[in-house]
């Protein structure tokens, strides 16, 4: 599909897919579609120089993990040292359910490329090569991005 010209045309072609994707990550209608309005009323400042899927895609996940991470924050700053209530699962990794408190500890232990990998792979459920090409990077790097996530998911298991 090509780019849109504008953020207006850009909402009414990817709208709906956007808040789908912002759903699947934060578990709220309300939530995801004010990610997307959010991502729309910048991009009306300040236009990139493309406006296509895959962009739109990586801005929404970007915006949702801040999400995530501003939830798990505030709600450490509340509960200080409460133990955390269960996990509302979002996507399997093997045997292990990355819920949103576990999202949001590896947003603190991860850099933005994992985290990217990390939404596509457990939440959105892509394979490695749909992860690859999605990002414009080779499917090893994926696979090493994938062993790295894996690796902070054991030390955080390890540490509970």
């Amino acid at each position: 599909m090509a780019p849109a010209s504008d953020p207006q045309s850009a909402y009414r072609t990817y709208g709906p897919a956007l808040i789908r994707k912002a759903e699947r990550i934060l578990r709220s209608h309300d939530d995801a579609v004010d990610v997307v309005h959010g991502l729309f009323v910048d991009l009306v400042h300040r236009p990139p120089p493309v406006m296509d899927l895959p962009y739109l895609y990586r801005a929404v996940t970007n915006r949702c993990l801040n999400v995530v991470r501003d939830r798990a924050t505030r709600a450490r700053l509340l509960a200080r040292e409460a133990p955390a209530p269960g996990d509302e699962g979002c996507g399997r990794c093997e045997e292990q359910v990355i819920g949103l408190q576990l999202l949001a500890r590896l947003t603190d232990r991860l850099d933005r490329a994992h985290l990217e990998v990390l939404v596509c792979r457990f939440v959105d459920e892509m394979t490695q090569d749909e992860i690859a090409e999605h990002l414009g990077t080779s499917r090893k790097t994926v696979g090493k991005r994938l062993a790295r996530i894996r690796e902070e998911l054991d030390a955080i298991g390890a540490a509970a």
